[in-house]
C-alpha cells in the first residue's frame, strides 16, 4: 500500500506565527477563474473595460524611471493601480478580500495573521480562525517551509 504525504497545511496547525500567502497553484487545481476574481477587485471605474475581456491583454507601459517601454499585462497593471487606491482596504471590505488585497498590494509577500491584523485593523485570532478552518478561502494558505 502507498501512502501519500499530506500538505503542510493539513500537518501542522497554523499559528499566530505562521505565514500565509496567495496560493496561485490552488486556483489552477481547484478549477476556479482567477481572473475573474482578481477583476472584482479593481476600483469600479476600471471594471467595465475588462467585464467583456477573456484573454489576457498586453498592453505598452512606459517605464517612469528609465522610459523604457515594455509590454504588460493589462489587469495586472490596472491593480497595480488599484492597489494605490484609499479605499481598496477599508473596515467594509469583507474579511476574506481584506486580506487578498493585503497580498496583492504587498506582491504576495507571506505575512502573519498578527501581521495581518496590522494592515486591515482586525483581530489576529479571527484571522486565524478564518484561515486555518477546513475550508480554503480565495488560495489563502499556509507557506510550506
Amino acid at each position: 500500500m502507498t501512502s501519500t504525504t499530506p500538505p503542510l497545511s493539513q500537518r501542522v496547525k497554523p499559528t499566530l506565527e505562521t505565514r500565509f500567502h496567495i496560493d496561485y497553484d490552488w486556483w489552477k487545481r481547484e478549477g476556479r477563474d482567477l481572473r475573474a476574481y482578481l477583476i472584482s477587485h479593481l476600483l469600479p471605474e476600471q471594471r467595465a473595460q475588462f467585464e467583456n475581456m477573456r484573454e489576457e491583454a498586453p498592453i505598452d507601459w512606459v517605464d517612469p524611471a528609465t522610459a523604457e517601454v515594455r509590454q504588460v499585462d493589462a489587469l495586472q497593471q490596472a491593480l497595480a493601480i488599484a492597489v494605490r487606491d484609499a479605499q481598496f482596504i477599508n473596515e467594509r471590505t469583507a474579511l476574506v478580500d481584506a486580506i487578498f488585497r493585503v497580498f496583492l498590494a504587498n506582491g504576495n509577500k507571506p505575512l502573519t495573521p498578527v501581521e495581518l491584523g496590522v494592515e486591515i485593523s482586525r483581530p489576529a485570532m479571527t484571522i486565524l480562525r478564518t484561515l486555518s478552518g477546513a475550508q480554503v478561502y480565495k488560495g489563502l494558505r499556509p507557506v510550506a517551509e
